[in-house]
């Protein structure tokens, strides 16, 4: 599967919004868009509507890693469910299994949490899972292989996510390497700053 693998701090300076807090020094130091006119442009306030929805959806693509092409399926899909489709579209989103090792602390960013879900060391129910868009359910457990419990990347992951706040439907047990999903979340559980709302608008047209 493809990916992004652009500078992610001019996303979140094209988008006016910082997409990887590891990044804030570098997105602080020039907040305004790209570009040789990028400082005296800024924020226009006569910004039309449809780009205010683009940019939005562009938004969660880049929170989440998700490209065009898989972004469309995971919208199609949310629409028919029950309930309200931007709800939807960010639960779809969050239960990814490479979302699922980030929100847990095992994994740093989730570009990283993507790469070790690659690199096979993670098994979901005890089955060897190497897909990151991997749907986790509620009641699954999510845990490290046993050759990669002393793993540096995931280690230092672990010692350093002490301020990240880990959702309450995730119930995480950092010493024994293991994640159960207790729940699929609710948009309140959520805490990604996206108005979804204005993807639904944009493909509403």
């Amino acid at each position: 599967m493809a990916r992004y693998i652009g500078p992610r701090t001019k996303k979140s300076r094209r988008l006016g919004q910082l997409l990887d807090p590891n990044k804030a020094k570098y997105y602080d130091r020039r907040p305004y868009p790209p570009g040789e006119h990028g400082r005296r442009r800024g924020r226009r306030s006569s910004d039309s509507d449809y780009l205010h929805q683009l940019r939005e959806k562009q938004k969660i693509r880049q929170i989440y890693g998700v490209l065009e092409r898989q972004f469309r399926i995971y919208y199609k899909e949310a629409a028919r469910r029950r309930g309200i489709t931007g709800d939807n579209l960010l639960q779809i989103l969050e239960c990814r299994l490479d979302n699922v090792v980030y929100r847990a602390g095992l994994a740093r960013t989730r570009p990283q949490a993507r790469q070790l879900v690659n690199h096979g060391h993670f098994r979901v129910n005890g089955r060897k899972v190497d897909i990151p868009s991997y749907r986790v359910r509620a009641g699954d457990e999510v845990t490290v292989k046993p050759r990669s419990h002393e793993a540096i990347v995931i280690r230092h992951a672990i010692d350093t996510s002490g301020d990240r706040r880990i959702p309450e439907w995730l119930d995480v047990g950092h010493d024994e390497r293991r994640v159960v999903v207790v729940d699929v979340p609710s948009r309140t559980q959520i805490d990604t700053a996206v108005r979804e709302q204005l993807v639904v608008e944009l493909y509403s047209r």
